[in-house]
């Protein structure tokens, strides 16, 4: 069931299934450096929204190389209902003391600033960082809420922030922060 949470003029929503059957205007990829796809989120991204995707992350890696974590890129959504992807970079977690914290905040922040700076309304993140970057899900959760009600409450640009997380653990960690 599905959470819903006003933050300003913006509703927050909280649901569990894919990220890639969002129908939001962007969705955020948990991407790698390399941009090329993965595994996890990623590699989902980069299967359901094809090879248009992933056409657009060679010419972005032809003047950028790659995209440093904290950092966000924009592509088309290919064959996915969102129109655009945000890839960006989460931290890698090693026990905390990388700054992993900062890059994570920065990652949610830096999202949320292409999708203002392109006009967007509406994105859907996954729970960045959670998966193989092993960042636990308990501190994660807290930072994403925490960035994302932060920028929501000073930006009115963007109407609907959604939540898209895989498990019902995962669901349940979040839901304890609405």
């Amino acid at each position: 069931m599905p959470l819903h949470k006003q933050i300003g003029a913006a509703t927050l929503t909280l649901v569990r299934g894919d990220i890639t059957e969002q129908d939001t205007e962007a969705i955020v990829n948990a991407a790698n450096s390399s941009l090329l796809g993965g595994g996890g989120v990623d590699g989902a991204i980069h299967r359901a929204g094809g090879s248009q995707i992933l056409e657009e992350c060679r010419k972005i890696r032809a003047t950028k190389r790659k995209c440093p974590t904290g950092e966000s890129v924009i592509t088309c959504g290919g064959n996915l209902k969102a129109r655009f992807v945000i890839h960006t970079v989460g931290p890698v977690w090693h026990g905390g003391e990388g700054d992993e914290e900062i890059l994570l905040g920065n990652a949610y922040r830096n999202s949320l600033l292409l999708a203002a700076a392109h006009h967007l309304h509406t994105i859907a993140f996954p729970s960045i960082s959670t998966g193989a970057y092993g960042f636990p899900v308990e501190r994660a959760s807290a930072i994403a809420m925490k960035t994302v009600s932060t920028f929501l409450q000073n930006d009115s640009s963007i109407e609907e922030v959604r939540f898209v997380v895989y498990s019902h653990e995962d669901y349940e960690v979040y839901a304890y922060l609405f």
